[in-house]
């Protein structure tokens, strides 16, 4: 067999695996099944119609958002691990509300704390996420170490919270260099500053009853933004980001840390990461906690 044959029998091998693998889970999974395949067929449907409008940057959204659909599967088929379909299903409908009704509906504007409650849920997601990660340790066969539930606890705030550091991290640089105002602005109506101490004292003037804001461009012109109060540069908008996330870390580590102690296991166990294990008599893969 000639190197291009033998290629060509790979792909055909890992096409058929993957057939496969959607197959088993429409038997075993139809919840993330069905809601992957409603939600990648609406998200195909948006990129046909950006590249027809020639929205390219809308398309490109698309593209990340089918990218991020596939993830769960390749995870899996890499890791050998099986993600919950609870787990599949809040994420799948996550990126939608993120992506596709967030930033493409514009629900970002449109709805004033649509931003807060994806926040709150990713908080809680990514604090899901890191119990599971050392929890497949905690659990190994392999590993002597047994972690306290306390530390599972500490160790899913801790991932969580940095996972939100980073994502703030990536919106200021998207704002910087691209300006495409990812961490939104909030009209003030009272500053503090200590820019305004004449005396360089570090004393902070206060600035109350602020109705405009007048920008004095390079050329002598002046441009009122008119929209009732001082322009802040997204530092509330960060803040609130943090808050929320926060919140919902503390939920699941304090949910996880008492279901850690307990027999009663059922939030923990519905987002939890599992190991797959092959088992040897008849060759097909089942998942262990």
């Amino acid at each position: 067999m000639s190197r291009k044959e033998a290629r060509k029998a790979r792909r055909e091998r890992r096409r058929e695996l993957r057939r496969g693998a959607l197959r088993q889970k429409m038997r075993t999974e139809p919840g993330a099944f069905w809601t992957y395949v409603v939600l990648r067929t609406i998200v195909i449907l948006i990129l046909i119609r950006s590249v027809m409008r020639a929205d390219f940057e809308s398309a490109i959204v698309c593209a990340f958002v089918l990218f991020i659909y596939v993830l769960p599967q390749f995870v899996e088929d890499r890791l050998d691990i099986e993600i919950p379909s609870v787990l599949e299903i809040v994420i799948f409908v996550f990126v939608f509300a993120a992506e596709i009704l967030g930033e493409l509906d514009s629900y970002f504007i449109r709805y004033q704390h649509w931003d807060t409650m994806l926040h709150t849920t990713s908080g809680f997601l990514f604090a899901a996420v890191g119990f599971s990660l050392v929890n497949l340790l905690n659990r190994s066969e392999n590993v002597k170490v047994q972690l306290s539930p306390a530390y599972l606890a500490l160790t899913a705030f801790c991932f969580s919270m940095t996972i939100g550091v980073l994502w703030e991290f990536f919106e200021f640089a998207a704002d910087r260099w691209l300006l495409l105002d990812m961490q939104k602005d909030t009209i003030l109506t009272r500053i503090s500053t200590v820019e305004l101490d004449a005396t360089r004292s570090n004393i902070p003037i206060v600035i109350d009853g602020i109705k405009d804001t007048i920008l004095v461009l390079e050329n002598g012109e002046q441009y009122p933004l008119g929209l009732g109060g001082y322009l802040d540069i997204g530092i509330y908008d960060t803040m609130g980001d943090f808050f929320v996330n926060f919140i919902g870390a503390v939920v699941f580590s304090v949910t996880a840390f008492f279901e850690e102690r307990s027999k009663k296991r059922p939030l923990t166990t519905s987002l939890a990461l599992k190991r797959r294990k092959k088992a040897a008599a008849n060759g097909h893969s089942k998942s262990v906690i």
